[in-house]
């Protein structure tokens, strides 16, 4: 049958599952805007305030549920906006086809009105792009994006359909070549590449191993295998320290979770890795803000490195042997050659270590924010889903907020990316109807995506937004305080909005607090309104000078910390 590009388009997503899209409309996406209001009884749009959101809404769509998320914008500057969104799910390993329009393909490279060379700006952030110059190609595009997004290591995916293909004819259902070509792409994609020798290598190792520690990151989230991670830590009864992105692979009161490594990792953490003799790092990629300095981290230990990905083994650190494929699929087969329980020499370590808490961590102030995020977590339960933006309220919540499951702690690891969170808690929401999700966020990235605030209310998306709020761009004041002599050069945000006035203006209701008491009565009064499926915010005013510890200064090994 024939239909026009932009009728393939939705039809192909809709055979991927693809249920929700985020977007923003523009001139060379027109006739794929006509389609979707068509079928929107079929596939439903999401009208963001920025396209950079729309990418950050399905980001978190998909980080929520591990299903691909996909976002839509013009071309020229609307696919500019969409850059960042894409590189922060691509640092990060996330699912993500993102759909561009271009201008008619006439008019390709002559610099024409909003014409921008999508596909080479985002080489670099994606794992592959595609420019569909012919209507035929655009339904086997689609499927070879999305095999491509979510196989062996996820990512972000490009295309770009230009305009004249939207509206051109062509057939969308698959000949037996192009099926034929889905699956051995497909097979590509997710062959094992792990051998028997391989796992025989690290169980000699496991079993040898006198001071065991395990290091997770977010690939054990990825691929579903933080039970087979609990397993291994129980059976080596070994400390689980984890990264950013690994935070809910393992409960935080289980008893050896030891919680974040590195920069603002904990005592316990950081001294067991640097203590161990074997490390076993999980899905994980020894990046600079968990190793500070290469030559001074795990010493005196040999690393054993369980990747899907080959390009992440012995790029930052060297390991003494490695295991490649899907990690569910190797602890299992580790796991199979390991006895129950592994003696080790640990002793008492591990719990003495816990005990060296800074004093910061129960500093009495009139609002704390451990006060803030664990009050928070009582009234939300342990189905919640948490967004976070970038900076020092985004270290709380991972130091203080009590994760007990994976995929419910979302925020912006490898590039840092501030104004992620109410584009990224909106997509969660959408995605996950039934769960609540709230967003904790610092005044400098509320700013920088407040307008986002539409699109919750005009949807009715129910978010529990709270705002830590110290009048500063604080962790970039907290380094200027710590290391150049308290010279705060331009983190002063004492000109920000009055965010109860601006929640008001967006239809939604705004509570401030200052104290304990009053954040548990705006607590209170913004639960109810959450409750009732509408979203609500709290300005909740901390000391300017409230402090992220531990901190390792830069270049110093992570033993040697700021408490």
């Amino acid at each position: 049958m024939q239909y026009t590009g932009a009728r393939i388009l939705i039809e192909a997503l809709i055979e991927q599952g693809v249920d929700t899209v985020f977007g923003y409309p523009g001139g060379s996406v027109l006739f794929i805007y006509d389609e979707l209001f068509k079928h929107k009884d079929r596939i439903r749009h999401i009208l963001v305030s920025h396209e950079q959101h729309a990418a950050h809404a399905a980001d978190g769509s998909a980080r929520s549920t591990g299903r691909v998320g996909v976002c839509i914008a013009t071309s020229g500057p609307g696919a500019t906006n969409l850059v960042t969104g894409i590189a922060t799910a691509a640092m990060d390993s996330v699912p993500l086809v993102a759909i561009t329009g271009n201008v008619s393909t006439s008019l390709l490279g002559k610099d024409s009105f909003q014409e921008v060379d999508i596909a080479g700006v985002t080489m670099p952030v994606v794992k592959h792009n595609w420019i569909v110059k012919d209507v035929n190609e655009l339904a086997e595009v689609v499927r070879e994006a999305f095999i491509v997004a979510q196989s062996a290591r996820p990512g972000p995916v490009l295309i770009d359909i230009p305009k004249d293909i939207t509206s051109a004819l062509g057939a969308s259902s698959p000949g037996p070549a192009s099926q034929e070509r889905a699956r051995r792409l497909e097979k590509r994609y997710r062959r094992a590449t792990f051998t028997c020798g391989d796992i025989d290598k690290a169980v000699t190792l496991l079993r040898e191993a006198k001071r065991p520690a395990l290091y997770a990151g977010g690939g054990v989230i990825i691929s579903g295998a933080s039970g087979e991670l609990i397993q291994l830590a129980e059976r080596l009864h070994g400390p689980v320290a984890l990264s950013l992105m690994g935070i809910g692979a393992i409960p935080k009161y289980h008893p050896l979770h030891t919680g974040l490594i590195g920069m603002h990792g904990t005592v316990a953490s950081n001294k067991a890795v640097q203590r161990a003799d074997l490390l076993v790092a999980i899905g994980a990629r020894f990046s600079d803000r968990v190793t500070s300095r290469p030559d001074k981290f795990a010493k005196e230990a040999k690393i054993l490195h369980f990747d899907i990905d080959p390009a992440e083994i012995n790029k930052n650190i060297h390991a003494e042997t490695w295991v490649i494929g899907d990690i569910r699929k190797t602890l299992g087969k580790v796991l199979e050659g390991l006895p129950a329980r592994i003696e080790n020499e640990w002793k008492g370590d591990i719990e003495q270590w816990k005990e060296e808490i800074p004093q910061a961590h129960h500093r009495n102030a009139p609002l704390h924010p451990r006060f803030i995020l664990e009050e928070t977590a009582k009234r939300l339960g342990d189905e919640a889903i948490v967004v976070t933006d970038v900076g020092q309220h985004q270290i709380w919540t991972a130091q203080f907020y009590p994760f007990t499951r994976p995929r419910s702690f979302l925020s912006s690891g490898g590039l840092g990316t501030m104004g992620f969170g109410l584009g990224a808690a909106a997509g969660a929401k959408i995605a996950n109807p039934d769960k609540p999700v709230a967003l904790f966020t610092g005044d400098g990235c509320f700013r920088m995506n407040c307008a986002e605030m539409a699109t919750l209310k005009s949807y009715g998306v129910p978010v529990l937004i709270v705002i830590f709020n110290n009048r500063a761009l604080g962790m970039v004041r907290q380094w200027q305080r710590f290391f150049h002599e308290g010279r705060y050069s331009e983190t002063d945000l004492n000109l920000t909005p009055d965010f109860v006035k601006l929640a008001q203006a967006y239809g939604l209701s705004g509570y401030r607090a200052e104290s304990e008491a009053s954040f548990t009565a705006a607590l209170d009064a913004a639960m109810q309104e959450f409750t009732a499926g509408q979203a609500a915010v709290i300005d909740a005013v901390i000391d300017r000078d409230e402090a992220v510890l531990p901190m390792v200064p830069g270049g110093m090994p992570i033993d040697e910390q700021i408490l």
